[in-house]
Protein backbone atom coordinates (compact mmCIF):
# COMPACT_ATOMS: atom_id res chain seq x y z
CA UNK A 1 0.00 0.00 0.00
CA UNK A 2 1.35 3.44 -0.95
CA UNK A 3 1.29 5.96 1.92
CA UNK A 4 -1.23 8.73 1.33
CA UNK A 5 1.48 11.42 1.43
CA UNK A 6 4.32 9.58 -0.37
CA UNK A 7 4.36 12.18 -3.18
CA UNK A 8 5.17 15.02 -0.78
CA UNK A 9 7.98 13.40 1.17
CA UNK A 10 10.60 15.76 2.62
CA UNK A 11 13.11 14.75 -0.07
CA UNK A 12 10.62 15.60 -2.84
CA UNK A 13 9.83 18.97 -1.26
CA UNK A 14 13.53 19.77 -0.83
CA UNK A 15 14.30 18.87 -4.46
CA UNK A 16 11.33 20.87 -5.73
CA UNK A 17 12.12 23.99 -3.69
CA UNK A 18 15.77 23.88 -4.75
CA UNK A 19 14.85 23.40 -8.42
CA UNK A 20 12.62 26.47 -8.37
CA UNK A 21 15.07 28.87 -6.69
CA UNK A 22 16.45 30.10 -10.00
CA UNK A 23 13.19 29.95 -11.95
CA UNK A 24 11.63 33.18 -13.19
CA UNK A 25 9.08 34.64 -10.80
CA UNK A 26 6.11 36.05 -12.62
CA UNK A 27 4.42 38.54 -10.33
CA UNK A 28 0.87 37.77 -11.46
CA UNK A 29 -1.56 36.07 -9.13
CA UNK A 30 -2.33 32.38 -9.65
CA UNK A 31 -5.23 31.73 -11.99
CA UNK A 32 -8.18 29.50 -11.16
CA UNK A 33 -8.46 26.59 -8.81
CA UNK A 34 -5.93 23.84 -9.41
CA UNK A 35 -6.84 20.48 -7.90
CA UNK A 36 -3.25 19.32 -7.48
CA UNK A 37 -1.28 20.05 -4.30
CA UNK A 38 1.99 20.60 -6.21
CA UNK A 39 0.46 23.58 -8.02
CA UNK A 40 -0.17 25.26 -4.67
CA UNK A 41 3.25 24.28 -3.33
CA UNK A 42 4.67 26.03 -6.40
CA UNK A 43 2.47 29.11 -5.85
CA UNK A 44 3.55 29.23 -2.20
CA UNK A 45 7.25 29.00 -3.09
CA UNK A 46 6.88 31.64 -5.84
CA UNK A 47 5.23 34.00 -3.34
CA UNK A 48 8.01 33.41 -0.81
CA UNK A 49 10.63 34.21 -3.45
CA UNK A 50 8.78 37.37 -4.48
CA UNK A 51 8.34 38.37 -0.82
CA UNK A 52 12.06 37.95 -0.18
CA UNK A 53 12.88 40.26 -3.10
CA UNK A 54 10.26 42.88 -2.16
CA UNK A 55 11.39 42.90 1.47
CA UNK A 56 14.96 43.56 0.31
CA UNK A 57 13.70 46.44 -1.82
CA UNK A 58 11.62 47.84 1.05
CA UNK A 59 14.77 48.12 3.20
CA UNK A 60 16.37 50.60 0.82
CA UNK A 61 17.06 54.03 2.25
CA UNK A 62 18.14 55.84 -0.91
CA UNK A 63 14.79 55.88 -2.73
CA UNK A 64 11.64 57.97 -2.53
CA UNK A 65 9.06 57.04 0.08
CA UNK A 66 6.57 56.27 -2.70
CA UNK A 67 8.79 53.43 -3.89
CA UNK A 68 8.88 51.93 -0.40
CA UNK A 69 5.09 52.26 -0.18
CA UNK A 70 4.80 50.37 -3.48
CA UNK A 71 7.09 47.64 -2.08
CA UNK A 72 4.97 47.40 1.07
CA UNK A 73 1.78 47.05 -0.99
CA UNK A 74 3.40 44.30 -3.07
CA UNK A 75 4.46 42.57 0.17
CA UNK A 76 0.83 42.67 1.36
CA UNK A 77 -0.37 41.17 -1.94
CA UNK A 78 2.22 38.38 -1.96
CA UNK A 79 1.54 37.60 1.70
CA UNK A 80 -2.16 37.20 0.94
CA UNK A 81 -1.40 34.94 -2.04
CA UNK A 82 1.04 32.97 0.12
CA UNK A 83 -1.56 32.48 2.86
CA UNK A 84 -4.18 31.49 0.28
CA UNK A 85 -1.77 28.88 -1.11
CA UNK A 86 -1.10 27.50 2.39
CA UNK A 87 -4.86 27.14 2.91
CA UNK A 88 -5.29 25.33 -0.42
CA UNK A 89 -2.40 22.98 0.43
CA UNK A 90 -4.08 22.22 3.75
CA UNK A 91 -7.47 21.63 2.12
CA UNK A 92 -6.04 19.27 -0.49
CA UNK A 93 -3.99 17.32 2.03
CA UNK A 94 -6.88 17.07 4.48
CA UNK A 95 -9.08 15.73 1.68
CA UNK A 96 -6.67 12.79 1.40
CA UNK A 97 -7.48 11.90 4.99
CA UNK A 98 -11.20 11.70 4.41
CA UNK A 99 -12.46 8.52 6.00
CA UNK A 100 -9.36 7.99 8.13
CA UNK A 101 -10.20 7.27 11.74
CA UNK A 102 -7.89 9.16 14.08
CA UNK A 103 -6.43 7.05 16.88
CA UNK A 104 -7.17 8.27 20.39
CA UNK A 105 -3.45 8.66 21.11
CA UNK A 106 -2.60 10.32 17.77
CA UNK A 107 0.07 13.00 17.75
CA UNK A 108 -1.18 16.50 16.88
CA UNK A 109 1.10 19.22 15.52
CA UNK A 110 0.62 22.88 16.31
CA UNK A 111 1.18 23.88 12.68
CA UNK A 112 -0.73 22.65 9.67
CA UNK A 113 0.97 20.66 6.93
CA UNK A 114 0.67 23.67 4.60
CA UNK A 115 2.45 25.86 7.15
CA UNK A 116 5.23 23.30 7.51
CA UNK A 117 5.66 23.18 3.72
CA UNK A 118 5.79 26.99 3.76
CA UNK A 119 8.55 26.88 6.42
CA UNK A 120 10.54 24.46 4.25
CA UNK A 121 10.20 26.88 1.32
CA UNK A 122 11.53 29.74 3.44
CA UNK A 123 14.36 27.53 4.70
CA UNK A 124 15.40 26.83 1.09
CA UNK A 125 15.55 30.59 0.49
CA UNK A 126 17.57 31.19 3.66
CA UNK A 127 20.07 28.50 2.64
CA UNK A 128 20.45 30.02 -0.83
CA UNK A 129 20.95 33.57 0.42
CA UNK A 130 23.26 32.59 3.28
CA UNK A 131 25.41 30.62 0.84
CA UNK A 132 25.59 33.70 -1.41
CA UNK A 133 26.59 35.87 1.58
CA UNK A 134 29.24 33.34 2.62
CA UNK A 135 30.78 33.43 -0.86
CA UNK A 136 30.38 37.13 -1.70
CA UNK A 137 33.69 38.26 -3.14
CA UNK A 138 33.50 41.82 -1.81
CA UNK A 139 32.75 40.76 1.77
CA UNK A 140 35.41 40.53 4.46
CA UNK A 141 36.53 37.23 5.96
CA UNK A 142 34.97 38.40 9.24
CA UNK A 143 31.62 38.65 7.47
CA UNK A 144 31.89 35.45 5.42
CA UNK A 145 32.92 33.14 8.31
CA UNK A 146 29.71 33.54 10.38
CA UNK A 147 27.69 33.28 7.17
CA UNK A 148 29.35 29.92 6.43
CA UNK A 149 28.55 28.77 9.98
CA UNK A 150 24.93 29.87 9.66
CA UNK A 151 24.67 28.21 6.25
CA UNK A 152 25.87 24.93 7.78
CA UNK A 153 23.33 25.24 10.62
CA UNK A 154 20.51 25.93 8.19
CA UNK A 155 21.45 22.85 6.16
CA UNK A 156 21.38 20.74 9.33
CA UNK A 157 17.96 22.15 10.26
CA UNK A 158 16.65 21.14 6.88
Amino acid sequence: MTPVFADIAASALRAFHDSRLGAPTAAEAPHGEAPHVWHWIDVNHRCNRLLWDEEDLARRTSVAAAQIVANKRAIDTYNQQRNDAIERIDELLLARLEGVIVAADAWHNSETAGSIIDRLSILALKILHMDCAAQRAGASAEHRAPCRDRHRRLCVQR
